[in-house]
């Protein structure tokens, strides 16, 4: 049933905000019941209320993160980004993602500092450990280096000059001077800043098995990757039992999505609201 009234019609005060007929026009239009439509006046509360924190906390999508949604919006309906800018509700579309991109940061800020724990019985509960699959894990460090003379020698030359230089570091490593530091001093990887330590790291190709192969305090023989020289060492294994661990952190995340939600309704309970429900 089309909406009669006039489109200016408020609906809803939030805050400073009103919600108008106009706004909600498409889905009051496809709702079956006058609970639904409750429901979508109450979705668009929150929805005004989110807007206004991340506004205030300058929580706002960058140019290229509204371009990249709009690319996999093209992308998801077999057009491309040029069609899809043609398109007479492309406006619509553009503020529908800037809504969206915004909430999802909001929610990441407020959760940012929120660090769920499970206990040993939640995890025996949700979490089957029948059929999973297990997997060696370690963490390295690294000191990688890509150049040392001028960009007028030869590749070989460079080449020559950064083995020679690692090898000098690793006498040094294998004398007792800290690999972390080092790392910090003369790796030219972003890695560098904390002492070239990487992320977990399954044990699966030839080159991560041959660092899980190396002894406590032993340095890995020199290595190419990625046009550079390296060498390694290996701080840390784990075996860790993938599909409990993808089962841990569902469940992490919904306690993260509580806790938001709880934070909402706290927001909304702070708010001025008025619906006016005779006007659906």
């Amino acid at each position: 049933v089309n909406i009669s009234i006039a489109d200016n019609t408020i609906v809803a005060i939030v805050n400073e905000d009103v919600i108008t007929l106009d706004s909600i026009e498409r889905q009051l239009n496809v709702a079956s019941s006058y609970d639904e439509k409750i429901d979508i006046v109450s979705r668009q509360v929150d929805l005004l209320l989110q807007l206004d924190v991340a506004k205030k906390l300058g929580i706002e999508p960058q140019n290229e993160e509204v371009e990249g949604a709009l690319m996999q919006l093209a992308r998801n309906n077999n057009i491309s980004l040029i069609e899809l800018k043609a398109h007479p509700q492309f406006t619509l579309f553009v503020e529908q993602i800037i809504e969206t991109l915004s909430v999802i940061k909001l929610e990441q800020f407020i959760t940012k500092d929120f660090k769920p724990e499970l206990s040993e019985n939640e995890i025996l509960q949700n979490c089957s450990i029948e059929k999973s699959t297990g997997v060696n894990q370690i963490k390295i460090a690294q000191i990688i280096i890509s150049e040392i003379l001028d960009s007028d020698s030869s590749k070989s030359e460079q080449k020559n000059a950064v083995v020679e230089f690692l090898e000098k570091l690793t006498t040094h490593i294998s004398k007792g001077a800290s690999f972390e530091a080092l790392a910090k001093l003369h790796s030219q990887h972003p890695s560098y800043y904390n002492g070239g330590l990487s992320e977990w790291l399954n044990v699966n190709t030839p080159n991560i098995e041959m660092f899980d192969s190396l002894e406590d305090g032993e340095v890995s023989k020199i290595y190419e990757t990625d046009g550079a020289w390296a060498i390694a060492m290996k701080v840390d294994e784990r075996y860790i039992n993938l599909d409990i661990e993808s089962c841990k952190q569902q469940n992490k995340n919904q306690k993260s999505q509580t806790y938001y939600l709880q934070w909402l309704k706290e927001l909304r309970d702070s708010a001025y609201i008025e619906i006016y429900a005779d006007k659906l």
